[in-house]
């Protein structure tokens, strides 16, 4: 194609809203080449208005793609330390066990009050039950586990009971009485209908416990001291 083809072409693109750059990747030439043939174009109001949407629109698309760029790379990053993770951690020991569990109990649990640790994640709370029975030898029959909920849940209680039943392999009878908080939330959120509220897991005669545990608690703060 001739130079002053390219050169009409190149103006009946510009007159068309689209910009330099994708004027000269269409004709393959140098920016600056699309730039001097239409530099003294006089563009309508109509046509620069077109012009102005054109590259509100790229911008926009050049930000979506950016953010696609980056989800994917976090997605990555997710994944390879999750990998790294899983081989960093490897085998638990009884002993990495122990630690483990003593730890969450000194971040989440009652020290003052009765033995019990209280929390909404459901993983959180199947692993301190499965340290309890694994690391402490504790039945489950022995478990005392209580909800405390809002009271908006107070319609869908019993499937409540029956998600952190099933959880911890406990019967519902077992399970103390639930707790419904009366203070009214502000919004109204999402996952009403997948929320399931606090549990505390506590245990029948639980002092001899209890002491156990603050003194495992006690042995690594004085390891790290």
């Amino acid at each position: 194609m001739a130079k002053f083809e390219k050169r009409l072409i190149a103006i009946r693109l510009r007159r068309a809203g689209q910009s330099i750059r994708s004027i000269a990747m269409h004709l393959g030439v140098s920016k600056s080449s699309a730039s001097v043939w239409c530099r003294d174009l006089l563009l309508t109001r109509a046509q620069k208005l077109r012009l102005m949407r054109n590259a509100i629109r790229a911008g926009h698309r050049g930000r979506m793609m950016g953010a696609q760029v980056n989800k994917e790379k976090k997605k990555e990053q997710v994944e390879f330390y999750k990998r790294l993770g899983k081989q960093d951690v490897g085998k638990l020991t009884k002993r990495d066990w122990l630690i483990a569990g003593a730890a969450l109990y000194w971040a989440e649990g009652s020290k003052k009050s009765r033995f019990a640790l209280t929390n909404s994640e459901p993983q959180m709370i199947r692993f301190f039950s499965r340290w309890l029975r694994k690391v402490l030898d504790i039945k489950r029959d022995e478990f005392m586990p209580r909800i405390f909920i809002n009271a908006i849940h107070a319609p869908r209680i019993g499937k409540v009971v029956r998600f952190w039943s099933q959880l911890l392999q406990v019967p519902t009878h077992q399970f103390g009485k639930p707790v419904l908080l009366k203070d009214r939330p502000k919004k109204i959120y999402e996952n009403h209908d997948s929320y399931y509220g606090v549990l505390a897991l506590g245990v029948r005669n639980s002092n001899k416990i209890k002491y156990r545990v603050l003194g495992l608690i006690d042995a690594i703060r004085d390891k790290v001291r």
